[in-house]
């Protein structure tokens, strides 16, 4: 799951380890693909003020800003963040199109959007970092009803017991 029953990802949070991990995995995206819900999530990084926090969290907060986003919403008019757009409708042959254009790596955030991209065949690397909870309900981070082979390419297990999965699609 990506969040429990309640909306809540509190459980899920990094420590500075896993944090610099994550900055490293975004260091070579040039744009992030959102769902509306994930890009709200996200802005946090928009406008939080850093100087007093560790390094990773700085780091993070300049990859952000750097990005390109785009977020998917029928509903969203607006958006608070630099470099975003917004795209009413998740067309894939304009994605893949995209994808051939972009210099840098490409990255899909939130499970609804990543559904449809997956769907779609747009995925070629997963990333998963799994948590040494159990929530037992709430939102999944995979669509229903897939199968994938997936060749596993890396893994790494972290002090705070997460794990990070990278898969690539053998489709």
């Amino acid at each position: 799951y990506i969040v429990d029953e309640h909306g809540n990802f509190d459980w899920a949070m990094p420590d500075e380890e896993v944090h610099s991990f994550v900055n490293d995995l975004q260091r070579p995206v040039g744009t992030c693909l959102f769902g509306r819900r994930m890009y709200e999530v996200m802005t946090y990084w928009e406008t939080v003020h850093t100087a007093d926090e560790p390094p990773a969290v700085r780091d993070f907060a300049e990859l952000w800003r750097a990005a390109n986003k785009i977020v998917y919403s029928k509903s969203l008019e607006t958006v608070s963040s630099a470099r975003t757009r917004i795209e009413h409708d998740f067309d894939p042959e304009v994605v893949r199109r995209m994808k051939r254009q972009e210099e840098k790596d490409m990255t899909v955030g939130g499970p609804t959007l990543a559904a449809q991209a997956i769907q779609a065949g747009l995925v070629d690397e997963y990333h998963l970092i799994l948590s040494p909870v159990v929530v037992g309900d709430g939102k999944l981070a995979l669509p229903h009803h897939l199968r994938l082979n997936l060749k596993l390419l890396h893994e790494r297990r972290f002090g705070n017991g997460m794990v990070h999965l990278h898969y690539q699609n053998r489709t």
